[in-house]
């Protein structure tokens, strides 16, 4: 990784400028002024003329317009978030905020879009960095200059792309901390924007808006389906490479299993929509293993939860659990069968009109029947499930809502989101599991060190639900024999 050329404030046309930092131990003590001088010319006008805006402004638009009728006359800052330093001077891979992403399609950090009040509207600007100045040499000398770290979009081309205006974000603090009239801010992305407005917005409306761009994503609209079967569907692949290379992951540990899915959430998508579980045997008990340092053995199970992020931010989350030699056990598909029995009781409880818990409760009886029926617990049933003495091996929730965040619209009221209903656009995970601890002496020492969760993604349609993640086997049979074609 190359060194920055950092030297103290070379000339600029503006004495007011903030001097570009100079590295301690950088080798070049400065800068000629006839190096500067030529830095500052001779290159080509690389403006973009022809763009086209991009796929969802027509649904970004309509967001922003949803959220403009909810806040008359006040004025409403969704910032995109700032880098963050992983070590010294490299940040972390920058992903901007759900809130300022559903809003413009927008990427960018630094990024702030401000609805301004006007009439019985709002007008709606977008802050972003301009291109580098290649005058004061920035573009060259500052660590986030373009010749760093890549070419940025022009505030005029920015304009064309999203259907937002496009203004200096440089300017957006001193403006904000002149701003007169009601403000709401989305917080945490943001401290500088946030330091500019902490005389003007209170917690509690602050909240609001928070609350409300977190409710407007329960329901998905056409783009936002489509870009959820994209990942679905890289998903789907990604689990197909795995399981091509389980013997060179029984050779090494989990992390080949985590690297190979990696592949292909980085070839057709931005990223993994969260961090990879690759559970190998006991490690599949513990319900967020992304240490993924485990061995990988024959006999085991695979418990693989992975999701391909697309590069608009919406993120698939699949589980399936695998025999890593390609063969459950009796025990093992006994376990498998009772999970995927509880996952179908539940996938057949999303409907529209439904409760949100309806297909958490249909899974849960499932499972403590089996439970019961193996005499893992005492019965009868409905004491189990009114004690809730089945949650020692189910553990966790039986779903969750799914979009740009894994577990999306987490910020919506309990009444809009688990004491809701289900309506067409919604799109759920339905993932029950059974887990047996290592160390529960409460099982026969068979069960001990297996678990299982089956996962798949959800929409709710107009007359029922369409399984997104189909394109995975799930009953155990069927499991082997997918397993066996790939591996042939």
């Amino acid at each position: 990784m190359a060194e920055e050329l950092t030297p103290e404030n070379p000339e600029t046309p503006d004495e007011t400028e903030e001097p570009i930092k100079q590295r301690k131990n950088g080798l070049y003590p400065g800068v000629s002024d006839e190096l500067a001088e030529s830095m500052k010319s001779g290159w080509a006008d690389t403006e973009l003329h022809d763009l086209e805006p991009i796929a969802q402004a027509a649904e970004t638009a309509a967001r922003r317009a949803a959220l403009s009728a909810r806040f008359p006359g006040e004025r409403l800052v969704i910032p995109a978030g700032n880098l963050k330093t992983r070590s010294n001077d490299t940040e972390y891979a920058f992903r901007a905020s759900v809130e300022y992403a559903y809003l413009t399609g927008n990427q960018t950090d630094d990024g702030v879009l401000v609805l301004e009040p006007e009439g019985d509207g709002h007008t709606a600007t977008l802050y972003l960095l301009p291109r580098s100045d290649r005058e004061n040499g920035e573009f060259w000398l500052n660590g986030m200059g373009e010749l760093w770290v890549g070419r940025r979009h022009s505030l005029t081309e920015a304009g064309k792309l999203y259907g937002i205006p496009a203004s200096d974000v440089r300017e957006l603090a001193d403006s904000l901390r002149e701003a007169t009239g009601p403000v709401r801010v989305v917080r945490g992305y943001d401290a500088g924007i946030e330091a500019a407005l902490t005389d003007k917005v209170t917690a509690e409306r602050d909240e609001e808006l928070r609350v409300f761009l977190s409710e407007a994503r329960l329901v998905k609209d056409e783009f936002e389906i489509g870009e959820l079967q994209k990942a679905v569907d890289s998903t789907v692949r990604g689990f197909e490479d795995v399981v091509k290379v389980l013997d060179k992951a029984e050779a090494t540990s989990e992390r080949y299993i985590e690297g190979t899915f990696f592949l292909r959430a980085r070839v057709e998508g931005n990223d993994v929509g969260y961090g990879s579980i690759c559970a190998a045997g006991p490690h599949a008990c513990t319900l967020h293993w992304v240490r993924n340092d485990g061995p990988v053995r024959s006999g085991d199970l695979l418990l693989l939860d992975a999701g391909v992020e697309t590069h608009t931010y919406y993120t698939a989350d699949v589980t399936r659990t695998l025999p890593i030699n390609g063969r459950y056990s009796e025990l093992q598909k006994k376990i498998y069968d009772a999970v995927y029995d509880s996952q179908e009781a539940g996938i057949a409880a999303v409907q529209p009109g439904a409760k949100f818990r309806d297909f958490h409760d249909a899974s849960q009886r499932v499972l403590a029947e089996r439970l019961v029926e193996w005499g893992l617990v005492e019965g009868p049933v409905e004491r189990v499930l009114e004690l809730g003495l089945q949650r020692r091996w189910t553990l966790h929730g039986t779903g969750h809502m799914l979009g740009m965040d894994v577990h999306d619209c987490a910020a919506a009221r309990v009444d809009a989101y688990v004491d809701g209903t289900l309506e067409p656009g919604m799109v759920l995970t339905v993932e029950p599991g059974l887990y047996f601890q290592a160390d529960d002496l409460t099982v026969p020492e068979e069960y001990r060190g297996i678990g299982v969760r089956i996962e798949d993604d959800i929409l709710v349609t107009a007359d029922g639900n369409r399984n997104l993640s189909a394109g995975l086997p799930r009953r155990s049979g069927e499991v082997e024999e997918w397993m066996a074609a790939l591996k042939g």
